[in-house]
């Protein structure tokens, strides 16, 4: 599982003209879901972004984890799966298939208490990034 968590000041997910979801101070996050992804990777991953340092605090600019008065957009990004490796075309082979990333993608939703884009849907993602920081992050699935 990937994500891309961007520090932002807004940002929201407009899906036919229609603004579904939208949140101020926090972050926004990029998911996507690969083969043999399961509930660990997502509570590992949920774990990490809520965890992260990445706002001003006492201590510095980069000192204090998601607050009280912040908020999670998560949007689906199977295209973080996206492999170039032969030629200009990407390749999707290593996104999961919607009926397995789709609840995965929910169960992080519901982990990280976000906010949600519309799974499967041409949405326009607007942001305003508030740094900017822009972190990717990964948790891969154990061998067998």
């Amino acid at each position: 599982m990937k994500a891309i968590v961007q520090r932002v000041s807004r940002a929201s997910v407009t899906v036919d003209g229609t603004v579904v979801s939208e949140i101020g101070p926090g972050l926004l996050v990029l998911a996507g879901i690969t083969h043999g992804d399961g509930p660990v990777q997502v509570e590992k991953l949920a774990r990490r972004i809520l965890a992260l340092r990445v706002f001003p605090g006492e201590g510095g600019d980069m000192d204090s984890s998601l607050g009280p008065d912040m908020e999670v957009l998560c949007v689906s990004q199977f295209t973080l799966y996206g492999n170039t490796s032969k030629g200009n075309r990407p390749s999707w082979g290593d996104a999961a298939p919607g009926d397995v990333a789709q609840p995965l993608w929910e169960d992080l939703c519901d982990a990280l208490g976000a906010k949600r884009g519309v799974f499967g849907a041409m949405m326009e993602v607007e942001l305003v990034n508030d740094g900017p920081v822009t972190l990717t992050l990964e948790e891969v699935p154990e061998a067998n």
